[in-house]
């Protein structure tokens, strides 16, 4: 056996390893030394710390090196201490569902990975997308450009005032399910994804044929869907694009609107001021209907910077793109065909850019020019570069007219501490790991 090789681990959970790793846990190991770094037989021998600090799982320091496949786990006790730092170096590599992860965590990685014409985020991104919705590469490949800059212009903050009507009344409807009182989970009273595939898929192509059937000739009346149906090739597709849209906005809009409440409310100082800004701009809360235009949301801008910091505490794990040829990177070289990772959770953790970065604090955006659609630096939640996410702007504003009409509308009493975020989000925002139960009565 080589030196400083460490055999893998048999029967275990490899899916963890790279979960944990990007949304928090194992940050947290790896920065307290309760994983070691180990080259892969065959390789030389990286620096590897004394035998009683190695971990489960085979982690490389230095070039990143091909690992040999095995099944790695995490210990159940997790150390507390959130360091923003991680000890690997700048670049490190893990084998773990097959495949090579190879993770950037400084700024020169940073900026490789937002500008490199050797990464592909399509190659990257395409296989999920055809198990989670069945759009076949062939399709996807064909499709995706012209959707994408599709959607970033009808998206775009030009475009978002033909949303809020729609949307507010939407949530109002959304509101009268709820009742004027109740006891319930927050996260639950904000959404409700509980279907199945199938079922959605059905529904869509319901949705899909009405869309169709009604597809005004004008552009300035045409929903989201309509305009994807103009733009896409291969029509059979459309419910499946259709339910790609409404996992993003499940996946993401809804539970950072779910955390962004939760701050709000456990902050009574935010909270206040939320209170007073909504009464400056609608009056006293209370009225059964409020309709809050784009131009309402500028009066706002307090409740914006409250979901930008809420997007930066919960954001993805990990963002990914493929590494089509070798790429270099400060002294490491990459090789083609791995997964170079770039960690939201971790960039959002740095103090260098965030100072306080645990801390929710929502005034520190007014330093970021949001009137010219500039968010801070480091702020990678929607990616960077020509992919970033083409919602961005509308998922914001949905988010921001979703804490508006709960705040407006309802008084809330809570009844749990606010949750830790879960370790087990790869992909989207992190979830609660316990319920944030709340009582809610319509105002008087």
């Amino acid at each position: 056996m080589k030196e400083g090789y460490q055999p893998p681990c048999e029967g275990l959970e490899q899916e963890q390893t790279l979960v944990q790793l990007c949304s928090g846990s194992f940050r947290r190991q790896i920065a307290e030394g309760h994983v070691s770094p180990a080259p892969a037989p065959g390789m030389a021998a990286a620096r590897v710390p004394p035998a009683e600090l190695r971990g489960p799982c085979a982690v490389t320091q230095g070039t990143p090196a091909q690992q040999a496949p095995g099944k790695c786990s995490l210990s159940p006790t997790l150390p507390s201490a959130r360091k923003p730092t991680v000890q690997h170096g700048p670049v490190f590599t893990i084998f773990a569902l097959g495949k090579r992860f190879t993770f950037v965590t400084e700024e020169e990685g940073t900026e490789a990975f937002f500008k490199s014409k050797d990464l592909n985020f399509e190659q990257a991104v395409q296989r999920a997308v055809e198990n989670a919705v069945s759009v076949p590469a062939e399709a996807f490949y064909q499709n995706h450009g012209n959707l994408y800059s599709m959607m970033k212009g009808k998206m775009g903050p030009s475009n978002l005032h033909m949303f809020t009507g729609t949307l507010c009344k939407e949530l109002h409807e959304h509101m009268a399910h709820l009742g004027t009182e109740g006891t319930g989970d927050l996260n639950d009273l904000v959404r409700n994804w509980s279907k199945s595939k199938k079922w959605l898929l059905k529904l869509f192509e319901k949705v899909v044929s009405d869309a169709e059937r009604t597809n005004p000739s004008e552009a300035t009346s045409k929903t989201l869907l309509q305009h994807l149906l103009d733009n896409l090739q291969g029509k059979h597709l459309a419910p499946n694009y259709g339910l790609l849209m409404l996992w993003a906005s499940q996946a993401n809009a809804l539970p950072i609107a779910f955390w962004t409440l939760v701050f709000i409310l456990s902050y009574p100082s935010i909270y206040k001021k939320i209170m007073e800004d909504l009464a400056s701009v609608f009056g006293k809360a209370g009225k059964e209907k409020i309709e809050v235009s784009e131009e309402d949301l500028k009066k706002l801008p307090f409740i914006k910077w409250c979901t930008l910091e809420a997007i930066r505490l919960r954001s993805p794990g990990a963002i990914t793109k493929k590494v089509v040829n070798p790429i270099r990177i400060q002294n490491f070289t990459i090789p083609a065909g791995d997964m170079l990772m770039l960690s939201p959770y971790w960039l959002h953790r740095n103090p260098k850019y965030f100072p306080d970065p645990e801390m929710f604090k929502p005034d520190r955006w007014k330093e970021a020019n949001l009137e010219k659609n500039a968010f801070l630096d480091s702020f990678v939640a929607f990616g960077g570069g020509k992919h970033q996410c083409p919602g961005r702007w509308f998922a914001i504003m949905e988010i921001q007219l979703v804490v508006a009409l709960f705040l407006y509308k309802y008084e809330f009493v809570l009844l749990d501490a606010v949750p830790k975020e879960s370790p087990l989000h790869l992909v989207g925002t992190q979830q609660p790991m316990a319920p944030f139960r709340v009582q809610y009565k319509c105002r008087e």
